[in-house]
């Protein structure tokens, strides 16, 4: 089984201006990655370190942060995503094209994996994404969390279902 997460960080995993309490019901927890301050929600991290360890699934950065996430984020949030590939925009040329769907289209032709989960706030706003994901049908999970909350508790839950799920 290979299985494949691609995740970003900005309004995924560190909302943008998060307030009140996080999808779990606790606070926010505050860190220093190094550049900026970042908000997190501690269980979050606990699920995703828990699904990085599942047999089968591989995790993938696909964000602007680009190497700075296993550099600096994953130290600070106690994230295990240190070691995780990283995709980049360089090379992505110009056009009107969003780099990162470039990016997981030429990873998931190289690498084949079973089935796909992207996570990325953006997603939500870009059409051409939607349609290829469209095009891959039950092989992918895109999920657009809510930038100013990050991945809620159901959406990590669904991702990890489908990652660990049987295919046929």
């Amino acid at each position: 089984m290979a299985r494949t997460l691609y995740i970003d960080v900005d309004g995924v995993i560190c909302p943008f201006g998060p307030q009140g309490t996080t999808d779990w019901g606790s606070a926010w927890c505050l860190a220093d990655a190094g550049m900026l301050p970042v908000a997190y929600a501690r269980e979050l991290v606990d699920g995703l370190n828990s699904l990085a360890r599942t047999d089968g699934v591989r995790c993938v950065w696909l964000t602007s942060w680009e190497e700075l996430a296993p550099q600096y984020l994953c130290p600070a949030i106690s994230l295990d995503g240190t070691w995780w590939p990283c995709l980049s925009g360089a090379g992505a040329g110009s056009g009107t094209a969003w780099w990162k769907l470039r990016a997981i289209q030429d990873h998931v032709e190289a690498t084949m994996p079973d089935a796909v989960a992207w996570i990325d706030d953006q997603l939500a706003f870009e059409a051409d994404a939607r349609e290829w994901a469209r095009f891959l049908g039950r092989r992918i999970l895109s999920v657009s969390p809510d930038p100013r909350r990050g991945i809620s508790r159901h959406e990590l839950a669904a991702v990890r279902a489908f990652l660990t799920k049987p295919m046929f």
